[in-house]
């Protein structure tokens, strides 16, 4: 085993709530008069920046800021952080990959404060070496986040690989040096995480066994 830490993402990698994120935007959207979204949509077009996102569905970032929608958006996801379940079986995996001799740590372009909650809610807190979120709520990038935490990291890079949900988190892993996979279960579709080049799983409870075989 070649492997011997795992940095995960947490949004739709961990935490199955890409489902929240479409009827928190569809609010947004209705009250603006813009076109709804389904799940599908959202995961064809769910990227970072997020800011790029946005007007992608239509909003007029000249008429508002993106400051302004963007924060209407993380005020009502605060109020329901909590709606979203684990994937199932999620504890027990990373449990399982620990007996296994393998580090954690979470990376995430959520808010670091709104990140600590929502670990914290769901008792994982002691499962990871670290969590780290960016300091602010607009999701540009978690490339330099990525790039000083394996820097932190007492492995070399071709000893830890990155777990995420998007071509965002394969664009990570590159910047680290790190290998990648990718769960087609979260924010963006499995076509757009195949055409990064990135191994792509089903759902994470293909992750052992992708990983050992």
């Amino acid at each position: 085993m070649k492997y011997k830490h795992i940095i995960w993402d947490w949004n739709g990698t961990l935490i199955d709530d890409a489902w929240l994120c479409v009827e928190i935007m569809n609010s947004l959207l209705k009250k603006r008069k813009l076109n709804s979204i389904t799940i599908n949509d959202y995961r064809e077009h769910f990227t970072f920046p997020v800011r790029d996102y946005y007007i992608k569905l239509g909003f007029d970032l000249m008429a508002e800021s993106f400051e302004v929608c963007g924060m209407e958006f993380i005020n009502e996801f605060k109020n329901r952080k909590f709606d979203a379940s684990l994937y199932n079986q999620i504890e027990l995996i990373l449990d399982q990959l620990t007996k296994m001799g393998l580090s954690h740590s979470i990376l995430s372009a959520q808010n670091q404060i709104l990140l600590d909650e929502t670990v914290a809610h769901y008792q994982l807190q002691n499962k990871f070496e670290g969590v780290i979120g960016l300091e602010n709520h607009y999701a540009h990038s978690k490339v330099n986040i990525g790039k000083s935490w394996i820097e932190r990291l007492s492995f070399s890079c071709n000893e830890v690989i990155m777990i995420g949900d998007t071509v965002h988190d394969f664009e990570v892993a590159q910047a680290m040096g790190t290998d990648c996979i990718l769960i087609a279960s979260g924010h963006n579709s499995r076509e757009r995480l195949e055409n990064s080049g990135a191994l792509v799983l089903e759902s994470p409870l293909k992750i052992i066994e992708s990983l050992f075989k």
